[in-house]
Protein backbone atom coordinates (compact mmCIF):
# COMPACT_ATOMS: atom_id res chain seq x y z
CA UNK A 1 0.00 0.00 0.00
CA UNK A 2 1.47 3.35 -0.95
CA UNK A 3 1.92 6.25 1.42
CA UNK A 4 -0.89 8.79 1.22
CA UNK A 5 0.27 12.35 1.35
CA UNK A 6 -2.07 14.68 3.17
CA UNK A 7 -1.57 18.39 3.73
CA UNK A 8 -2.73 19.43 7.18
CA UNK A 9 -4.73 17.48 9.72
CA UNK A 10 -4.56 13.73 9.50
CA UNK A 11 -7.11 11.16 8.55
CA UNK A 12 -7.28 7.67 7.07
CA UNK A 13 -6.78 8.82 3.98
CA UNK A 14 -6.86 9.45 0.39
CA UNK A 15 -3.64 9.14 -1.67
CA UNK A 16 -2.95 12.59 -3.05
CA UNK A 17 -0.09 14.66 -4.39
CA UNK A 18 -1.70 18.08 -4.03
CA UNK A 19 -5.08 19.62 -3.31
CA UNK A 20 -6.25 17.96 -6.47
CA UNK A 21 -4.77 14.98 -8.29
CA UNK A 22 -5.78 12.57 -10.99
CA UNK A 23 -7.32 9.28 -10.00
CA UNK A 24 -4.78 6.56 -10.81
CA UNK A 25 -7.54 4.20 -11.84
CA UNK A 26 -9.95 6.23 -13.93
CA UNK A 27 -7.70 9.21 -14.72
CA UNK A 28 -10.15 11.93 -13.78
CA UNK A 29 -9.42 14.90 -11.56
CA UNK A 30 -10.57 14.38 -8.01
CA UNK A 31 -11.23 16.42 -4.89
CA UNK A 32 -9.45 15.07 -1.80
CA UNK A 33 -12.76 14.73 0.02
CA UNK A 34 -14.39 12.70 -2.78
CA UNK A 35 -13.87 9.06 -3.68
CA UNK A 36 -15.00 7.90 -7.09
CA UNK A 37 -17.53 5.11 -6.41
CA UNK A 38 -16.37 3.29 -9.52
CA UNK A 39 -12.83 3.23 -8.16
CA UNK A 40 -13.63 1.63 -4.80
CA UNK A 41 -12.15 -0.65 -3.57
CA UNK A 42 -9.40 -0.18 -6.15
CA UNK A 43 -6.29 1.69 -5.12
CA UNK A 44 -6.17 5.32 -6.17
CA UNK A 45 -2.58 6.33 -6.81
CA UNK A 46 -1.17 9.80 -6.31
CA UNK A 47 0.02 10.93 -9.70
CA UNK A 48 -0.21 13.73 -12.26
CA UNK A 49 -0.92 16.60 -9.88
CA UNK A 50 -2.95 19.40 -11.37
CA UNK A 51 -3.42 23.01 -10.41
CA UNK A 52 -6.00 23.48 -7.65
CA UNK A 53 -9.13 25.33 -8.67
CA UNK A 54 -11.65 27.27 -6.60
CA UNK A 55 -14.86 25.82 -7.96
CA UNK A 56 -17.18 24.87 -5.11
CA UNK A 57 -14.81 26.16 -2.44
CA UNK A 58 -15.94 28.62 0.19
CA UNK A 59 -12.85 30.79 0.28
CA UNK A 60 -13.93 33.26 2.95
CA UNK A 61 -15.44 31.46 5.94
CA UNK A 62 -17.11 33.59 8.59
CA UNK A 63 -15.88 32.43 12.00
CA UNK A 64 -18.46 31.95 14.73
CA UNK A 65 -17.80 34.31 17.62
CA UNK A 66 -16.92 32.19 20.66
CA UNK A 67 -18.80 32.65 23.91
CA UNK A 68 -16.95 32.80 27.23
CA UNK A 69 -15.21 29.48 27.80
CA UNK A 70 -15.27 28.55 24.12
CA UNK A 71 -12.50 28.43 21.53
CA UNK A 72 -12.65 29.34 17.85
CA UNK A 73 -10.84 26.93 15.56
CA UNK A 74 -9.97 29.98 13.47
CA UNK A 75 -7.72 31.15 16.30
CA UNK A 76 -5.75 27.91 16.20
CA UNK A 77 -2.39 28.17 14.38
CA UNK A 78 -0.95 26.40 11.36
CA UNK A 79 1.42 24.59 11.87
CA UNK A 80 -0.73 23.24 14.67
CA UNK A 81 -0.16 23.72 18.38
CA UNK A 82 -0.06 20.83 20.84
CA UNK A 83 -1.19 21.21 24.42
CA UNK A 84 -1.77 18.89 27.35
CA UNK A 85 -5.30 18.49 28.70
CA UNK A 86 -6.70 17.10 31.96
CA UNK A 87 -10.22 16.68 30.61
CA UNK A 88 -11.70 13.28 31.31
CA UNK A 89 -11.80 11.27 28.08
CA UNK A 90 -13.78 8.05 27.78
CA UNK A 91 -14.22 5.84 24.71
CA UNK A 92 -16.72 3.02 24.22
CA UNK A 93 -16.83 0.24 21.62
CA UNK A 94 -19.04 -2.82 21.47
CA UNK A 95 -20.85 -1.55 24.53
CA UNK A 96 -17.65 -1.66 26.57
CA UNK A 97 -15.49 1.06 28.10
CA UNK A 98 -12.04 0.84 26.51
CA UNK A 99 -10.47 4.14 27.63
CA UNK A 100 -10.93 6.28 30.74
CA UNK A 101 -8.16 8.83 31.22
CA UNK A 102 -7.39 12.39 32.28
CA UNK A 103 -4.14 12.39 30.31
CA UNK A 104 -4.55 13.65 26.75
CA UNK A 105 -2.81 15.93 24.30
CA UNK A 106 -4.86 18.11 21.95
CA UNK A 107 -3.55 19.03 18.51
CA UNK A 108 -5.03 22.37 17.49
CA UNK A 109 -4.90 23.41 13.83
CA UNK A 110 -6.60 26.23 11.94
CA UNK A 111 -10.16 25.33 10.83
CA UNK A 112 -10.08 21.88 12.48
CA UNK A 113 -11.69 20.79 15.73
CA UNK A 114 -9.12 19.37 18.16
CA UNK A 115 -7.65 15.91 17.75
CA UNK A 116 -7.13 14.13 21.07
CA UNK A 117 -4.07 11.91 21.51
CA UNK A 118 -4.28 9.44 24.39
CA UNK A 119 -1.55 7.31 25.99
CA UNK A 120 -1.41 3.86 24.47
CA UNK A 121 -1.33 2.55 28.05
CA UNK A 122 -4.75 4.14 28.69
CA UNK A 123 -6.43 1.67 26.31
CA UNK A 124 -7.71 -1.57 27.76
CA UNK A 125 -5.11 -4.29 27.08
CA UNK A 126 -5.64 -6.16 23.84
CA UNK A 127 -8.08 -3.76 22.16
CA UNK A 128 -5.57 -2.17 19.76
CA UNK A 129 -4.52 -4.17 16.71
CA UNK A 130 -2.17 -3.20 13.86
CA UNK A 131 -3.94 -2.18 10.64
CA UNK A 132 -2.61 -1.87 7.11
CA UNK A 133 -1.59 1.40 5.56
CA UNK A 134 0.09 4.64 6.48
CA UNK A 135 -0.30 8.34 5.74
CA UNK A 136 1.92 11.39 5.84
CA UNK A 137 1.29 14.71 7.57
CA UNK A 138 3.51 17.58 6.53
CA UNK A 139 3.77 18.68 10.16
CA UNK A 140 3.82 15.49 12.24
CA UNK A 141 5.35 12.89 9.96
CA UNK A 142 4.24 9.39 8.93
CA UNK A 143 1.26 7.87 10.72
CA UNK A 144 0.44 4.18 11.15
CA UNK A 145 -3.08 2.85 11.68
CA UNK A 146 -4.77 0.64 14.25
CA UNK A 147 -8.03 -1.24 14.45
CA UNK A 148 -9.92 -1.49 17.74
CA UNK A 149 -11.59 -4.68 19.00
CA UNK A 150 -13.99 -4.82 21.93
CA UNK A 151 -17.34 -6.35 22.84
CA UNK A 152 -17.39 -8.51 19.73
CA UNK A 153 -16.98 -5.44 17.50
CA UNK A 154 -14.02 -4.56 15.30
CA UNK A 155 -13.60 -0.93 14.23
CA UNK A 156 -11.22 -1.09 11.31
CA UNK A 157 -8.57 1.63 10.97
CA UNK A 158 -10.30 3.52 13.75
CA UNK A 159 -7.11 4.94 15.26
CA UNK A 160 -3.66 6.16 14.28
CA UNK A 161 -0.33 7.06 15.84
CA UNK A 162 3.06 8.48 14.90
CA UNK A 163 5.88 5.99 15.54
CA UNK A 164 8.48 8.71 15.00
CA UNK A 165 6.85 12.14 15.19
CA UNK A 166 8.79 15.05 13.74
CA UNK A 167 10.57 17.73 15.75
CA UNK A 168 8.14 19.80 17.77
CA UNK A 169 5.62 16.96 18.02
CA UNK A 170 7.65 14.51 20.10
CA UNK A 171 4.94 14.61 22.78
CA UNK A 172 2.76 12.50 20.44
CA UNK A 173 5.09 9.52 20.72
CA UNK A 174 3.35 6.54 22.39
CA UNK A 175 -0.01 8.26 22.00
CA UNK A 176 -2.99 7.18 19.92
CA UNK A 177 -5.78 9.22 18.32
CA UNK A 178 -9.24 7.77 17.62
CA UNK A 179 -11.86 8.61 14.99
CA UNK A 180 -14.97 9.35 17.06
CA UNK A 181 -17.26 8.29 14.24
CA UNK A 182 -15.80 4.76 14.15
CA UNK A 183 -16.50 3.76 17.74
CA UNK A 184 -19.70 3.70 19.79
CA UNK A 185 -18.98 6.92 21.60
CA UNK A 186 -16.22 9.27 22.70
CA UNK A 187 -16.75 11.58 25.66
CA UNK A 188 -14.92 14.66 26.90
CA UNK A 189 -15.85 15.60 30.46
CA UNK A 190 -19.12 13.70 30.02
CA UNK A 191 -20.10 15.33 26.72
CA UNK A 192 -20.56 13.05 23.71
CA UNK A 193 -18.21 14.01 20.89
CA UNK A 194 -19.51 14.73 17.38
CA UNK A 195 -17.14 13.58 14.61
CA UNK A 196 -15.65 16.13 12.24
CA UNK A 197 -17.58 16.05 8.98
CA UNK A 198 -16.38 14.33 5.85
CA UNK A 199 -14.98 11.10 7.28
CA UNK A 200 -11.47 12.17 6.27
CA UNK A 201 -10.26 14.10 9.31
CA UNK A 202 -10.31 12.96 12.91
CA UNK A 203 -11.34 16.06 14.87
CA UNK A 204 -13.51 15.93 17.99
CA UNK A 205 -16.34 18.47 18.01
CA UNK A 206 -17.64 19.51 21.43
CA UNK A 207 -19.44 22.56 22.77
CA UNK A 208 -16.04 23.91 23.79
CA UNK A 209 -15.15 24.76 20.17
CA UNK A 210 -16.88 26.76 17.44
CA UNK A 211 -16.29 26.77 13.69
CA UNK A 212 -17.16 26.58 10.94
CA UNK A 213 -15.08 23.41 10.62
CA UNK A 214 -13.19 22.06 7.67
CA UNK A 215 -14.69 18.85 6.28
CA UNK A 216 -18.08 20.02 5.06
CA UNK A 217 -18.62 20.22 1.28
CA UNK A 218 -16.90 23.26 -0.19
CA UNK A 219 -14.29 23.60 2.57
CA UNK A 220 -11.34 21.88 0.89
CA UNK A 221 -9.38 25.12 0.51
CA UNK A 222 -9.65 26.11 4.17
Amino acid sequence: MSHWFVAGNEGPGRPVASLYSRCGRCGTQRDLNVLHPQCVPGVVRAESPVVPHTGGMRQNPTPVIPLPGQESVWEYPRPPRVEASKERVRIFLGGELIVDTNDSVRVLETSHPPVYYLPRSAFRPGVLEPAAGSSFCEFKGTASYLSIRAGGTVAGEAAWFYPRPTAGFEILADRVAVYPGRVDRCEVDGESVRPQAGGFYGGWVTDRVVGPFKGEPGTLGW
